[in-house]
């Protein structure tokens, strides 16, 4: 499977399957193969930022099972086969986690990579709502260790917010970056046409250092409708001061954060704005 297109190559699988497909969103939507499942758009295909395709099922919450489903592996989703080097950039998509001693398993992983596309940390999330963050090592079995620090507590890989490599190309574009608390609300935003991020391990834990890639953006942060939440958005908003050319703040108009929101119907303009710490250069009638 390495001639043409990656995104092409199962585009026209899924038709000679005789599978069902339609845009939106910016995406290419089918349905869930992978849990026999009949809704047409719990699936979304995309060209990668750097070649190759992305899928993500919304049902599974990652794109390993739908693999499965049709038979390919991750080297599939690449336009030409990887090298040796990215090859072991890349860790080994197995599903162990560190609760399944207690009969977890996992429904969604997150990987969170450099500038370059190089993998720097994962998380992931079980059914019972644990969520443990793990660092490639090439030495492992598994080709990850499930601890970010030494036994020090220092830290041993280096804090980049959630889809860095699709940042920076948005905020290059001119593009609206839009934060969220979690990966989930992440790819909800970007389901519909968005460009979105956050940070590992949930609220409160943004730092200036994910700020510092947010240089000269406009940004629009989706606090969740609770104490954390509005305690995380002000965090973000205090590490972005001097750092983006805008920030605003807003709220789902409908349930806790923007996965809410976006499954009571609701678009992206229709989210209701609570603070503007930063307005816009040409906004001189905005609230300080």
């Amino acid at each position: 499977m390495t001639d043409g297109i990656a995104f092409n190559r199962l585009a026209d699988l899924l038709r000679d399957r005789g599978e069902p497909t339609r845009y939106q969103g910016g995406a290419l939507r089918t349905r869930g193969i992978c849990h026999d499942g009949d809704s047409p758009g719990t699936v979304a295909i995309r060209r990668g930022a750097n070649g190759g395709v992305v899928i993500f099922c919304h049902k599974c919450q990652g794109n390993t099972e739908f693999l499965a489903a049709l038979g390919w592996t991750e080297a599939d989703l690449y336009d030409q086969p990887l090298t040796e080097s990215e090859r072991r950039a890349r860790p080994v998509d197995d599903t162990w986690i560190p609760c399944k001693e207690r009969g977890h398993h996992r429904v969604a992983q997150y990987v969170y990579r450099d500038e370059h596309g190089a993998v720097v940390q994962g998380a992931t999330r079980c059914n019972e709502k644990c969520f443990a963050q793990w660092r490639p090592d090439p030495a492992a079995k598994s080709g990850r260790r499930w601890r970010l620090t030494d036994d020090q507590g220092n830290r041993l890989v280096r804090t980049v917010p959630y889809r860095l490599p699709e940042i920076l190309k948005a905020i290059a574009a001119d593009r609206v970056i839009w934060i969220a608390e979690g990966e989930k609300d992440v790819h909800a935003l970007v389901d519909h046409g968005l460009e979105a991020t956050c940070n590992a391990g949930g609220a409160e834990k943004w730092t200036a250092e994910h700020a510092q890639f947010l240089k000269g953006a406009d940004v629009t942060i989706v606090a969740d409708r609770d104490e954390k939440g509005r305690k995380h958005a002000v965090a973000v908003v205090e590490t972005l001061r001097g750092i983006a050319r805008s920030v605003y703040v807003v709220q789902a108009r409908e349930g806790k954060d923007a996965a809410d929101h976006f499954a009571a119907g609701h678009g992206d303009h229709q989210f209701l704005q609570v603070w503007a710490p930063v307005p816009h250069p040409g906004d001189r009638g905005a609230q300080s």
